[in-house]
């Protein structure tokens, strides 16, 4: 038998390996190199030894080495994924002990602010009774901004479970509503609710949805202007049920909606907020299993369409 290797033997052996060389992602390329280089030298080796054909013993070879590339690189990828899991929890635990420690002092100064304005140490002048006014207005917006960043940690860290029961959207949407239009009234903006007579009940996690339902509630009355209207309607459509709220405020240019659903974003120029709100919506929407659509433009308002599936109907 020929000992002998002939410069076309080898270089069939190299080109058989070569495609699968390229399959994986390698971490190092000079370590792999030389890695594949003596695998290539010792296959050629054995097929000069049993006569196996070049093409068959490069592929052979080439899958060997790809199987270990792909063992490693998903090792280093079960790493990297313990790794990260570890970040969300310790980041959950971080923004849980900030919420906390920043909604403790808030809740004794909007509780002595209430206080204050039911005129208990004394009757205040309208000038005092107007700062306090906004003091509590601004304490309610940082325990909102609080909860909104514990929401959204622990979303990230896998530790928002859905808790399902049976409900009547309508009613949540009712509720929602009721709650809301106090604050509304505030600004002179008035909501107005569409409900049907029967609305087929869904299973949903009701904390959630009304959760969900106040965030765009409260965006609609933001970017409203003072003596504005919104429009809350609720309707059974093929695949679900569909809630849609619109305000007839400033609309959004397109690019100012590409900005939407992104955290610390809200999408309009020099407005309040964090944009953390319809993250958060969208969010609990998309765990129920349904969408959130927006239809907007400059100058003609906005509607949000928030849509849950009937299959998970009880």
């Amino acid at each position: 038998m020929q000992d002998a290797i002939t410069p076309e033997f080898a270089g069939k052996a190299r080109q058989a390996s070569r495609p699968v060389r390229w399959i994986v992602e390698l971490p190092s390329l000079a370590t792999w190199s030389v890695v594949l280089g003596g695998c290539g030298a010792l296959a050629v080796l054995v097929a000069a030894q049993l006569a196996l054909p070049a093409g068959l013993v490069g592929v052979l070879v080439g899958a060997a080495v790809a199987l270990v590339a792909l063992r490693r690189l998903t090792a280093a990828e079960r790493r990297r994924t313990v790794e990260l899991e570890r970040l969300l929890d310790r980041r959950a635990e971080q923004v849980a002990a900030l919420s906390h420690e920043l909604r403790t002092p808030i809740t004794m100064i909007r509780g002595s602010t209430d206080l204050l304005l039911e005129g208990r140490p004394g009757k205040l002048t309208v000038a005092q009774e107007q700062f306090l006014t906004v003091i509590n207005h601004q304490c309610i917006q940082v325990m909102g901004l609080c909860e909104s960043l514990l929401i959204q940690a622990k979303i990230e860290a896998g530790l928002f479970t859905l808790r399902p029961e049976r409900i009547d959207i309508s009613v949540v949407t009712r509720d929602v509503v009721t709650a809301m239009r106090p604050l509304c009234a505030e600004r002179g903006q008035t909501i107005a609710l569409d409900t049907p007579q029967v609305t087929p009940r869904i299973k949903a996690d009701p904390m959630l949805l009304t959760q969900a339902l106040t965030n765009l509630l409260s965006n609609a009355s933001r970017f409203t202007s003072v003596g504005g209207h919104i429009a809350v309607r609720v309707a059974t459509i093929d695949n679900g049920i569909a809630v849609y709220v619109t305000d007839d405020g400033a609309g959004m240019t397109r690019d100012q909606r590409s900005r939407l659903f992104q955290r610390f974003a809200t999408g309009r120029p020099l407005a309040d907020g964090t944009g953390l709100g319809l993250v958060i919506t969208k969010t609990i929407v998309e765990l129920h299993g349904g969408t959130i659509l927006v239809d907007t433009s400059s100058t003609r308002g906005t509607t949000f369409l928030l849509t849950l599936p009937l299959g998970r109907s009880a």
